[in-house]
């Protein structure tokens, strides 16, 4: 139970910062949730309704027990203020709710808070108007609950027979998935309460209720027991809170079946609270943090969650986030040269923001990093977690950018709102590695479990799966299957996961360390292959941009059989630019291509003789070859015609 232990401090400490308590995401108090309301309803100090409207789901922090925070079907356990129609209307059977009426255990639990010394001025008001059991019949006075002609709370709205669009509160009400009918009864109903020279009205961020319910619900605790957390005798939980990824969530990482029967005890223990135990409110501020913490920086993947955190509430990088997004460059939406930068620009960048994380983090702070599945509606489960220390959470985010960094492609929008192709030294992101490895393979279930195999890749500086690495190869070799933009991002990410492979490899003999800048003196028979079909490339797309044709070149759409049989498809290809060559001869641009034929011959030059006539496959070291020698002291950023279908949003590759 490590992660509740390091929860409940982050609570600790967040909780006491008033930083922590603006803006968008709150620190909720313990006994207390976040659940989506869809009426508001106004009452005055005589107790009398004022006003009831339908509001757009809006998330509000509501008083509930511990039995009500974690309810979830049929189970029967009132909020204490704001509550369902079902819950908190007297004349809710009066008007054929489809469901049990609870508004005699809500009304009594309201009876008693009112009437115990923790009382508020607002709930008594609140108890005065709901005891009088007329809500429904208000709200439907009101235009914001409807009935049908036996005044019973309508379940559809059949626009042909009513002959108009179905009212508001049917947009905000989910359908259930049985009946595929809805259930006005289910509307979540939160009060404003207006007294003369009383500023706030609001009764869901009032800290005066927060603090009054919160006393209420700890006299009603008389038991107590060890907490195995905090190691206090303090009232225990018999009940673990729900809704952590979003107030929808209805998983739960503890569950305690309610029959007892349902345990058995070997050896030293004989009932449940001898094995482990947690106080109340030890677990509802774990995981209102762990709630917190999600909303605030985690990473959402479908049902897939991962979040990093400082236990002290200060900032830490995204293990998540491309070397941009850690970064916050902004990208520049023109092209530049790299033949003179290998990466030092890139190192230095993130040598400063490491270092300004370590002087605010300090050596000895405690991170940590986590990860939420369920692979069912009730069950959630830690799939990965780590504790680390400050400097070492850094190093490991550090080494991970710089091991996997690579030149990779973005296209972004200019001025003129148009799409442009720019190249930033970057390591991709897990999502983006995914994409590239499964391209429309992957669907949802093989996203999550990427990443998940990703994690150590970062946290731990565990080496980078060798399959995923083929997959990316394969994919970037098949030219042909992609899109110009998505194979750009594909082939860049690709070249990053090599050169991050072999820094990372185990074996020492094997180990390689590849520059982000053109390698010239490297003789490596898949390099020096790479460059050959990067310049035979250059050479047709040069004349065929001449000739103002628009089309894929010879290089590019044998690039796959060039893979598997080097020499041979080499030869079909260098037989392919004669005519290519002769238009640029006689053009301006002779100049250009003697210097293309010259860096032919000295790639040729460095092969050994062996090597070169070897048909045999290339490993992924030729992409690298390839990509470097197209940003090979460029001339100018040569515009390919299929950029025209480029997406018209930042994208990264």
């Amino acid at each position: 139970m490590s992660w509740m232990q390091q929860l409940y401090e982050t609570y600790e400490q967040c909780a006491r910062n008033p930083d922590f308590q603006m803006g968008e995401h709150t620190l909720l108090p313990i006994y207390h949730v976040s659940q989506q309301a869809h009426i508001e309803v106004v009452v005055d100090e005589r107790a009398e309704l004022v006003s009831a409207t339908v509001i757009n789901k809006e998330e509000t922090i509501l008083p509930a027990t511990e039995n009500s925070a974690g309810r979830a079907g049929s189970k029967e356990a009132p909020h204490g203020l704001a509550d369902k129609i079902q819950y908190c209307a007297g004349d809710y059977a009066g008007f054929g709710g489809q469901k049990k009426p609870c508004f005699e255990s809500y009304i009594k639990q309201l009876r008693e808070w009112t009437e115990s010394s923790c009382t508020h001025p607002k709930v008594k008001i609140i108890f005065q108007y709901l005891k009088k059991k007329r809500l429904v019949a208000d709200l439907v006075a009101k235009g914001v609950l409807h009935v049908d002609g036996e005044n019973h709370l309508l379940n559809d709205w059949d626009k042909a027979k009513l002959d108009s669009e179905a009212p508001t509160i049917f947009k905000q009400l989910n359908k259930d998935q049985k009946t595929k009918k809805y259930d006005q009864g289910n509307a979540l109903v939160r009060w404003r309460i207006q007294i003369p020279g009383d500023l706030q009205d609001v009764t869901w961020k009032d800290e005066t209720i927060f603090e009054s319910w919160k006393s209420y619900c700890l006299i009603q605790d008389a038991s107590k027991n060890f907490c195995h957390i905090t190691g206090e005798n303090v009232p225990p939980a018999s009940n673990h809170p729900r809704r952590i990824r979003s107030s929808a969530d209805g998983t739960k990482l503890i569950s305690i079946p309610s029959d007892k029967s349902f345990y058995t005890y070997q050896g030293r223990f004989t009932q449940a609270p001898q094995a482990f135990t947690v106080g109340v409110g030890t677990t509802q501020k774990a995981h209102n943090a762990l709630r917190w913490l999600i909303a605030r920086q985690g990473y959402k993947n479908g049902d897939q969650v991962i979040v990093s955190w400082a236990v002290s509430g200060k900032d830490i990088p995204k293990i998540t986030d491309n070397s941009l997004e850690f970064l916050g460059t902004e990208l520049e939406t023109n092209n530049k040269a790299y033949s003179s930068d290998s990466g030092q620009r890139f190192a230095l960048n993130l040598g400063k923001k490491v270092a300004g994380y370590q002087q605010d983090l300090g050596s000895a702070e405690r991170v940590v990093v986590m990860e939420l599945d369920s692979a069912t509606s009730g069950r959630l489960s830690v799939a990965f977690y780590r504790e680390l220390t400050g400097s070492d959470f850094l190093k490991r985010v550090e080494s991970w950018h710089l091991d996997f960094s690579w030149l990779l492609c973005f296209f972004i929008k200019d001025h003129s709102h148009k799409s442009v192709r720019t190249w930033k030294s970057c390591a991709p992101s897990p999502k983006s590695i995914a994409e590239t490895a499964y391209g429309k393979r992957l669907d949802e279930k093989l996203k999550k479990a990427t990443i998940e195999r990703l994690l150590p890749c970062i946290v731990d500086g565990s080496p980078l799966p060798a399959d995923l690495l083929e997959s990316s190869i394969q994919r970037t070799s098949n030219r042909v299957s992609m899109e110009y933009w998505e194979w750009q991002q594909s082939l860049g990410i690709s070249c990053a996961l090599y050169k991050g492979y072999y820094t990372r490899i185990s074996d020492p003999n094997r180990r390689r360390h590849y520059k982000m800048a053109l390698e010239r003196e490297r003789k490596s028979k898949d390099y020096l292959y790479g460059r050959l079909l990067a310049v035979a490339e250059q050479i047709e797309r040069k004349a065929l941009k001449n000739a103002d044709e628009k089309r894929i070149t010879g290089a590019e759409r044998l690039m796959l059989r060039f893979s598997r049989h080097p020499f041979s498809t080499w030869k079909t290809i260098e037989e392919g630019l004669l005519p290519y060559k002769n238009r640029l001869r006689v053009s301006s641009d002779a100049g250009l291509l003697h210097y293309w034929e010259i860096e032919i011959q000295q790639v040729c030059s460095l092969f050994d003789s062996d090597d070169f006539v070897k048909d045999e496959p290339l490993s992924g070291e030729y992409l690298l070859g390839y990509h470097c020698q197209k940003h090979y002291k460029k001339v100018k950023n040569e515009e390919h015609p299929e950029e025209t279908t480029n997406p018209t949003t930042s994208k990264e590759g």
